[in-house]
C-alpha cells in the first residue's frame, strides 16, 4: 500500500469514535470554525435539514449508534432569527433550555452550549414524535466567530425494557382481538332460518278457545218407540209382556 494513501480511506479495526462534549466543542468545533485543518477527516459538513433523520447514518463518515455532522446555521428570518429546522417529512423541535458546557479542567470556563431536539413527523405545530434525537453543540454567543457553524450529534433514543414489554403486550392483545372475528352478516340469516324451522317443527300450543272440538255424531232415535223395528219385535216378545208398564215407560 502506498504511504501517500489517505488515512480516511483506511479502515482501522476496532476504531470507535466516542468523543466527550468538551472534545467536541473545544477541539473539533473550535478548530473547524477557525479554519484549522484536522489531520483526520472524521466529521463532515452537511446540511442535515435537507434530509430526514433515518437517512443521516448513511451520509455520515463514521459512526455506529451516533452520527456527527458540521452544520451551517440557516437563519429563517435573517440575522439573529430562529434557524430553519424543517425537513421534507417533519421538523426538529427543541426540548427545554440550552445547557451550559463547562470545562472539566477549568470549572469556571464556559466552552459552549448544548441544545437537545427531537424529530417530529408531519408539520408544526402538530406532528408525531419519533425516537430520533439531536444534540446541537455551539460555541458561546460571546465568541466572535468567522463562521456560524454548529456540531450536531444524531442518535436514536434507547427504549426502556418496560416500554418494550408494554408494546409487546399491546401487540399480543391486538392479535387476539383480530383472531376473534365477529359474526358476519351472511351468518345472521342462517341462524334466523334455524329459529324459524324450529318454530315450525314445534308449534306453540293453541289456546283453548281457538281449539274447536268436532260435534259428536250420535245415532238418531225416534221418539215413537212403536214405529221402530227393534222395539216392535221386542214389544211382541213374551218376556217383555211380564215387565211392569212403569219400567217400559221409563
Amino acid at each position: 500500500m502506498s504511504e501517500m494513501t489517505s488515512t480516511a480511506d483506511v479502515e482501522l479495526p476496532g476504531f470507535r469514535f466516542h468523543p466527550t462534549e468538551e472534545e467536541l466543542l473545544d477541539f473539533y468545533l473550535k478548530n473547524t470554525i477557525l479554519g484549522k485543518k484536522l489531520r483526520f477527516d472524521i466529521i463532515g459538513f452537511l446540511n442535515i435539514y435537507h434530509h430526514d433523520p433515518w437517512d443521516l447514518p448513511g451520509l455520515a463518515k463514521v459512526g455506529e449508534r451516533e452520527w456527527y455532522f458540521f452544520v451551517p446555521r440557516d437563519k429563517k428570518h435573517g440575522s439573529g432569527g430562529r434557524p430553519n429546522r424543517t425537513t421534507q417529512k417533519g421538523f426538529w423541535k427543541a426540548t427545554g433550555s440550552d445547557r451550559k458546557i463547562i470545562s472539566l479542567s477549568e470549572p469556571k470556563r464556559l466552552i459552549g452550549l448544548r441544545k437537545t431536539l427531537v424529530f417530529y413527523s408531519g408539520r408544526a405545530p402538530r406532528g408525531s414524535k419519533t425516537d430520533w434525537v439531536m444534540n446541537e453543540y455551539r460555541l458561546p454567543d460571546s465568541c466572535q466567530l468567522p463562521k456560524d457553524v454548529v456540531l450536531c450529534k444524531i442518535y436514536r433514543k434507547a427504549t426502556s425494557l418496560k416500554v418494550l414489554e408494554l408494546r409487546a403486550a399491546q401487540e399480543e392483545e391486538m392479535k387476539q382481538l383480530d383472531s376473534i372475528s365477529p359474526c358476519s352478516s351472511a351468518d345472521t340469516p342462517t341462524q334466523h332460518s334455524r329459529q324459524v324451522v324450529f318454530k315450525q317443527e314445534t308449534p306453540e300450543p293453541e289456546s283453548f278457545q281457538d281449539h274447536k272440538i268436532p260435534d259428536l255424531q250420535l245415532p238418531v232415535i225416534s221418539a215413537d218407540w212403536n214405529q221402530d223395528p227393534f222395539w216392535t219385535q221386542t214389544n211382541n216378545s213374551s218376556w217383555l209382556s211380564a215387565l211392569s208398564p212403569t219400567l217400559l215407560n221409563f
